[in-house]
């Protein structure tokens, strides 16, 4: 019967239970254009480009290079920022599940055990008997019954913190991914530069030779021989130092990579690497808020929202059930020759009195909501910013690259003529010299451009939240 009795009190404060006092959630509308800005080229925005969004193409997708989809994989198997990450995921996920716990009652059973004899003077026998006593206490310790969603207001809020922890690792994955593709390509770039460096060497070493050598009959003066002088010195202060940068970029890959990059997935130059595909920006409202930033920030704001609820709950009266659903005992003695057993049912309800601190909670609360709002809007307006800039460089690098093509052609011959008109005696070398050093810069140039515009396709990816759309685990949890 008592049994009976906690059964259907349980059930009604269940039934009770589950109100929630937090304000309901709508997302706030995006504080950004409804397009991106027009400068006069084409965003990809309609569907006749053909083209996938950022968030619907995999990495490996977009990155058609082998030798930098096996890097990228190795850096995503190693990389102790992504797996601390993962770490941070894990704990949130965790924690999740302690807040969680709260909901269900606490069970406690504690059990005791005796063995006696009695001697036989006491027994109706004349002989001695040996007895056993066994008690089991079953009871509920502080069950909090929740009618007012205190509890479950605070389980919202945990499992926000968990789903906003894995938006930022997703975050962490697509950094990730990004800086060891710009890496790769900085040292195919930097491998470039070292080809060029070490082919202007073999140039003007040749040029030093028959200059030295018309010198040494008169031909010459000693200042052509010193203006010679000044290319090769140039030449060998470059290999050294893009040899410098070649290292510094094995180690930013390595770093990335949680190990040393093995040699046959090196790059050998820019030309080697087949570019990345050309993804289409879509809409703001469309890929903005899909990234991974900005999907932990709304977690954060919904967080918010759910904390609001528990300190509005908070206002209300908390009732706590601490039972004791049984005591089961079974005597069994040979002083009356029979065993026996009890059930006791012992049920207190606690009330908790208001705290003067709640409204200041509650104040918190609301602050907390407003700053986490902000804080959301702000990173919307950054990401517009960024994708914005990704879209103005890539529609104006091309042309920058046209026209840098343009000078290297003009200088490369104009380098040839001034060469032509020295040997003919009619110029100094000063001009040979000029020519030579507005040509390698021009073609450094145009190799950094290259780089740019490789670059920026990677970033445009990145900041549209590229890495493939992966499922929220929300439903997996709750």
């Amino acid at each position: 019967m008592h049994k009976q009795i906690l059964m259907l009190i349980i059930g009604f404060l269940l039934v009770l239970g589950g109100c929630s006092l937090a304000p309901k959630y709508q997302r706030p509308e995006a504080p950004v254009p409804a397009d991106w800005p027009d400068d006069g080229a084409d965003n990809g925005t309609t569907a006749a480009t053909g083209n996938a969004t950022a968030v619907e193409t995999d990495w490996e997708d977009f990155f058609p290079d082998k030798g930098l989809r096996q890097v990228i994989a190795l850096a995503l198997e190693n990389n102790r920022d992504l797996r601390l990450a993962a770490l941070n995921v894990a704990k949130a996920e965790a924690l999740y599940g302690v807040q969680r716990s709260d909901i269900f009652p606490a069970l406690s059973v504690a059990g005791s055990g005796t063995k006696y004899q009695t001697a036989s003077d006491f027994t109706y026998t004349g002989a001695s008997r040996t007895g056993k006593e066994f008690t089991v206490d079953l009871g509920i310790t502080a069950w909090e019954i929740d009618f007012f969603g205190r509890i479950r207001s605070l389980e919202d809020q945990a499992l926000q913190e968990y789903l906003a922890t894995e938006a930022a690792r997703r975050g962490a994955q697509i950094a990730l991914v990004s800086s060891v593709a710009r890496t790769y390509m900085a040292l195919a770039t930097d491998l470039d530069h070292l080809s060029l460096a070490r082919h202007t060497l073999e140039v003007q070493q040749a040029a030093y030779a028959l200059i030295k050598r018309r010198y040494e009959v008169g031909v010459v003066t000693e200042l052509d021989l010193r203006q010679a002088q000044i290319p090769v010195d140039t030449a060998l202060g470059d290999i050294a130092r893009y040899r410098m940068q070649e290292a510094k970029d094995r180690n930013a890959l390595n770093l990335l990579m949680g190990g040393n990059i093995p040699v046959r997935l090196l790059p050998t130059g820019l030309k080697s690497i087949t570019p990345p595909r050309t993804v289409t920006p879509g809409l703001p409202s469309e890929t903005l808020l899909l990234r991974p930033d900005i999907v932990a920030a709304e977690h954060q704001l919904k967080g918010a929202y759910a904390f609001i609820g528990a300190a509005r709950a908070a206002f209300f009266p908390s009732i706590s059930l601490t039972t004791t659903i049984g005591t089961a005992s079974n005597q069994l003695s040979g002083l009356f020759g029979s065993g026996g057993g009890t059930w006791n049912f012992t049920p207190s309800v606690g009330l908790a009195i208001f705290d003067a601190r709640i409204w200041a909670a509650y104040r918190v609360s609301k602050a907390q909501q407003n700053i986490l709002l902000t804080q959301y809007e702000k990173t919307i307006q950054t990401a517009f910013k960024e994708v914005a800039d990704a879209l103005a460089v890539q529609h104006h690098i091309g042309q920058q690259i046209v026209a840098q093509e343009s000078l290297v052609g003009a200088l490369d011959r104009t380098y040839e003529l001034s060469n032509k008109r020295y040997r003919a005696g009619i110029d100094s070398y000063l001009g040979v010299l000029d020519a030579q050093r507005s040509l390698v810069d021009a073609q450094q140039g145009l190799a950094s451009l290259k780089l740019s515009r490789l670059a920026n396709e990677v970033q445009l990816y990145a900041v549209l939240g590229g890495g493939g759309n992966e499922a929220t685990k929300e439903s997996r949890v709750k």
